[in-house]
């Protein structure tokens, strides 16, 4: 989708010339100023109980009197939030996307001026999702809408602030569709030497180092662990590596590691088969790095970033990895397998190991890695932990922003006490109970010499049923972070 900021006063919406006028409504009143065309067709709908200024009514009028736009839609946000604001566009964007119209304009009424960057931002993310169609393996799709082209209306005093947050929102929209694409190509198109050539295609556009380790690199560093995960498939493991330099090299970068499970059988711990399919999703950690290393690339802000990714299959064969077996880490620590399906932490660790040598400023991990935190907090907020306070908040805030939330859980030291073993260092789990916190609390083990996060996002990456597809969560949160950092 095309889109453009375009000055315009409240006043003057009849005056914009588009396929379709969008309008979303804040608060529980018309706001006095605005378009007296405009405001005639709500008052009028009102009246006849076709429209309410509450949170998910929209209304379609075709060609509406006094108006250049050959259709007007009503949409009511209820409350003046952020939230509500991208809800409702949502939903007007839903009445138009599979109707003749190829341009909408849209114009957010009765919001505060500070949300203005935000907004464009949310519309550029709205506008995305509402024309994004999966047909890699699926040539029968229906066509894609024609709904092409969006205007943000932008009054003229704002509109340095609304050409920011479109650019941000267009480069994280393309991030979440990479990432989408990723994730939802099968596990017999979306191999871990399918995510490595996608990274050396970032590269070659934007200027990227890239490097894609094979067995053999892996093997010479010692990925013990990571190696023993992948040795049960056919499908060769791929360690990628991919640099944003965008700072002096003197000055410590962000580092994003990816779990990248490209399919999950639960090796010997076999998963029971229904829902199995969706395990072509595990990979959605790597999916969110790789499609938040576009976003920045294409931002282009001043710093350093690392994107770090372990992508393999984990099959159960003859060779594959057994309950009981040890393996020892990059870290040389070594490892009991109590669980063959607790296989992410695995992969992972071995990465963090690894990402020392980057001396980073700070390190966050991201995976689909535990059933226990879609437990604890469903599909609305990503798990998150963190080595200190600061970095909570800081991981918090940008998921609040980016309105890709996500919720701190505890590092407490007591919750180690289930990862002994009589046969190893540690064990790869612990009983059900915590099962997310306990999964954290293997990987700080690995990452003690940094500052670091992790994000459990087994809820949030991708949705099941009818909707069934990648979400792209958390790439908004995750560039939300990574421009922080910038100087």
């Amino acid at each position: 989708m095309d889109f453009k900021i375009q000055a315009a006063e409240m006043d003057g919406l009849a005056a914009v010339s588009a396929d379709a006028l969008v309008v979303v409504l804040a608060g529980d009143a018309l706001p006095k100023g605005l378009d007296a065309a405009v405001a005639k067709q709500a008052q009028a709908a009102m009246k006849l109980g076709d429209f309410a200024l509450k949170a998910g009514q929209t209304l379609t009028l075709l060609q509406p009197e006094g108006l250049k736009a050959q259709r007007l839609v009503l949409a009511a946000a209820g409350r003046t939030t952020l939230a509500a604001g991208k809800a409702a566009l949502a939903a007007a964007l839903g009445q138009l996307k599979s109707r003749g119209a190829v341009s909408a304009a849209v114009a957010f009424v009765g919001f505060a001026a500070e949300l203005v960057e935000s907004l464009a931002e949310q519309a550029a993310l709205v506008g995305a999702e509402a024309t994004y169609l999966y047909r890699h393996t699926k040539p029968s799709a229906p066509a894609a809408p024609k709904l092409a082209k969006l205007a943000l209306l932008t009054p003229k005093a704002d509109t340095k602030a609304a050409r920011a947050g479109l650019a941000r929102g267009e480069a994280i929209a393309a991030g979440i569709t990479l990432a989408r694409e990723c994730a939802n190509r099968p596990g017999n198109h979306a191999t871990p030497t399918y995510l490595g050539e996608v990274v050396q295609t970032l590269g070659k556009t934007h200027g990227l180092k890239v490097e894609v380790l094979d067995k053999k690199a892996v093997e010479k560093l010692g990925m013990g662990s990571f190696l023993s995960v992948a040795q049960g498939s056919d499908e060769p493991l791929r360690f990628i590596v991919a640099r944003y330099e965008g700072a002096p090299k003197t000055q410590a970068p962000v580092v994003l590691v990816g779990k990248g499970i490209t399919f999950d059988s639960g090796g010997i711990s076999l998963k029971p088969g229904a829902g199995m399919d969706e395990m072509k999703f595990d990979m959605g950690g790597a999916a969110s790095v790789i499609g938040t290393l576009r976003a920045v690339a294409e931002l282009k802000p001043k710093l350093n970033l690392v994107a770090v990714i372990a992508a393999c299959e984990n099959m159960p064969s003859g060779r594959a990895i057994k309950p009981g077996d040890v393996v020892t880490s990059m870290s040389g620590q070594t490892i009991e397998i109590l669980n063959t399906d607790a296989e992410g932490r695995l992969i992972l660790c071995d990465a963090l190991t690894y990402v020392e040598r980057f001396k980073p400023a700070v390190v966050v991990d991201v995976a689909t890695l535990t059933g226990a935190c879609v437990i604890a907090l469903g599909g609305v907020r990503s798990g998150m932990y963190a080595s200190d306070d600061e970095l909570a908040a800081e991981l918090s805030a940008a998921g609040e922003a980016a309105l890709d939330p996500c919720w701190r859980l505890p590092l407490d030291d007591e919750y180690e006490e289930g990862l002994k073993s009589n046969f190893a260092d540690v064990a790869n789990v612990a009983g059900r109970e915590g099962g997310s916190i306990t999964a954290a609390k293997f990987l700080q083990r690995f990452a003690g010499k940094y500052r670091w996060g992790h994000l459990d996002i087994a809820g949030t990456a991708w949705k099941g049923g009818g909707a069934k597809g990648s979400t792209g969560r958390p790439v908004g949160l995750l560039t939300h972070f990574v421009l922080g950092k910038a100087r």
